[in-house]
């Protein structure tokens, strides 16, 4: 029996496209002998000190909650945990379509038996260190001009791999989206290679 392989992602629970992927994900643990681990990067951290159009700078000065949110679950409770969350938030977020905010937060914690007072940590500092140690620690070996998903797996001869993407709108399912993750573990694994990417015609379907 094949032995399954850990295969980490970092995500921000905000972005839409980290969303889809993260599900797809879940779709190829089905199919795969992987075992999908979530952790937390921040697109606010990423975009400090950007020169950024008003609509999404206020994004970013929004997003530092839910990202400070998963921090504190995974200090106090684990990844597991954490895992947990991040559907429970983008369930809210990216298909309820629910404002980002103490209520958003403190339901999502509710959903997965989590304390809902947990949702304080939203507005405090204390965990931001232990989020800055995260976010570096997924985007160190993409770089700083990329931003989420960010997946590291081991490659096709197990040699750890690390990459943007992949961004893809809706969800591969089933076997296809096990011949997604073959294909991406393929381009990613072969040396010297950095993209591959065209022009989207499709907003995000949460399918």
């Amino acid at each position: 029996m094949t032995e399954r392989v850990a295969v980490d992602m970092w995500f921000d629970p905000i972005c839409p496209w980290a969303w889809i992927t993260s599900r797809w994900l879940l779709e190829v643990e089905q199919v795969r002998e992987v075992t999908i681990r979530y952790h937390v990067m921040s697109l606010s951290v990423l975009n400090e000190g950007r020169d950024l159009p008003d609509k999404y700078r206020e994004l970013m000065d929004n997003g530092w909650g839910p990202v400070r949110v998963c921090i504190a679950v995974e200090q106090a409770h684990g990844a597991d945990a954490v895992r947990q969350l991040y559907t429970a938030l983008g369930t809210r977020i990216h298909l309820g379509k629910e404002q980002l905010g103490p209520e958003l937060f403190a339901a999502a914690l509710t959903d997965v038996g989590l304390d809902p007072a947990l949702s304080a940590a939203a507005e405090s500092t204390e965990y931001d260190e232990a989020l800055r140690a995260s976010h570096e620690a997924g985007m160190r070996p993409v770089g700083q001009d990329v931003g989420t998903p960010v997946i590291h797996a081991p490659g096709p001869d197990g040699t750890p791999v690390a990459f943007f993407g992949p961004v893809i709108t809706p969800r591969p399912k089933g076997e296809a989206a096990g011949r997604l993750w073959d294909g991406v573990l393929l381009v990613a694994g072969t040396p010297g290679f950095y993209e591959l990417k065209r022009t989207r015609d499709l907003g995000p379907i949460f399918d």
